[in-house]
């Protein structure tokens, strides 16, 4: 049985808190392969209303998980910006994911946990397993669709593929489609993971340990992209610390963030859900990304962080440009990068609460 040692997934013997699970049956993929038993771990609040017109989907960025509350803090509750006196917040753990939902530590139909089997998704497959969920949820509309990074790459998926089902779209530091500088960083950091001598070509979940240290290395490269050159700098900077030797305090809190991954996550998701992050184009197969974007009719909320360097501002402005119903491009000041939409809630709650008057 897999260990901590191992995964940081969530396992079959772990507590599932406030957790709940659907089955959602087979799921044909994007590559035209099946996966069978398919579960969504998934969390709610507020109620649905008998009219099943008060939901709102919340889509989470590729580390985050079903629990709003733990990462999007001061966001979900009566009177914050997802308000459960409103309206009914459901958050659905990814296909492909490590905190209840189907993904490569679920057990396979021969009892054995997939690993290397596990097939390769794409952003469309986890709309897809989305749908499939907000289907037996009982849900016809959302009222909105909103989230950061890869989860507003979802949102913008459910804009194309389901406009009947949002009535509107909040995409938050996320894009249209990839760009070579995210797949080159991205690439580094599958790297570090499978070159770890525990990865076992992924299957290494009876292993006494697992590739612990290179889904470490792939934290710290990633947290310095999600994070500014002048935070670093005031953070560690030689003025701030008196000497040289303060700036190397990065190195221990680089460490402490890959640390914490580890308790938590699990290396072949990291792999899964950045390599579909990599795929991302919704211009695939659609006549390019111009025309993709210019067939969405739902309105659609841009949100970017004006120092983000893994998303710049300049990914956003194209998806406010190319959208028809484009209702606003906000810009968030921030010196916290792309995390900025994990810090500033303030201003990121005023984006969500003027978006449900949309639609």
């Amino acid at each position: 049985m897999a260990t901590l040692g191992t995964t940081g997934a969530w396992l079959e013997f772990h507590e599932p808190a406030g957790r709940s699970f659907l089955s959602i049956g087979s799921l044909t993929l994007e590559n035209g392969e099946v996966l069978t038993d398919v579960t969504i771990a998934y969390q709610s609040w507020g109620e649905l209303n008998e009219s099943h017109d008060n939901a709102i989907l919340v889509n989470h960025a590729l580390t985050g998980w079903s629990d709003v509350t733990g990462w999007w803090p001061s966001m979900v509750g009566p009177g914050l910006p997802f308000d459960t006196d409103k309206y009914f917040i459901v958050c659905p753990n990814v296909i492909g994911g490590c905190q209840g939902s189907t993904g490569p530590s679920s057990l396979a139909p021969d009892g054995k946990r997939y690993g290397s089997r596990f097939p390769s998704l794409t952003i469309r497959d986890m709309v897809d397993a989305e749908l499939a969920f907000t289907n037996l949820l009982g849900i016809e509309k959302y009222r909105l669709a909103v989230g950061p990074s890869l989860g507003g790459m979802r949102a913008l998926e459910w804009a194309i593929q389901h406009p009947d089902r949002v009535d509107a779209i909040c995409t938050i530091g996320s894009s249209a489609v990839a760009t070579g500088d995210q797949i080159g960083t991205a690439s580094i950091q599958i790297r570090a993971i499978k070159s770890d001598p525990h990865f076992y070509g992924g299957d290494y979940y009876d292993k006494a340990q697992g590739p612990v240290d290179g889904m470490g290395i792939a934290r710290r490269i990633a947290h310095l992209t999600y994070r500014t050159e002048a935070e670093m700098d005031v953070r560690f900077g030689r003025e701030l610390q008196g000497d040289d030797t303060g700036r190397y305090a990065v190195e221990s809190y680089l460490d402490h963030q890959a640390q914490k991954l580890a308790h938590r996550f699990d290396a072949n998701t990291y792999i899964s859900l950045t390599e579909a992050m990599n795929s991302h184009d919704i211009g695939r197969d659609r006549g390019g990304v111009r025309a993709a974007l210019a067939s969405i009719t739902v309105p659609v909320i841009v949100v970017s962080i004006d120092t983000d360097r893994l998303f710049p501002p300049r990914l956003q402005a194209e998806i406010a440009d190319l959208v028809p119903n484009a209702h606003a491009l906000v810009t968030i000041s921030s010196p916290f990068g792309h995390d900025g939409f994990l810090v500033e809630v303030e201003a990121v709650g005023d984006v969500i609460r003027g978006a449900l008057t949309l639609g």
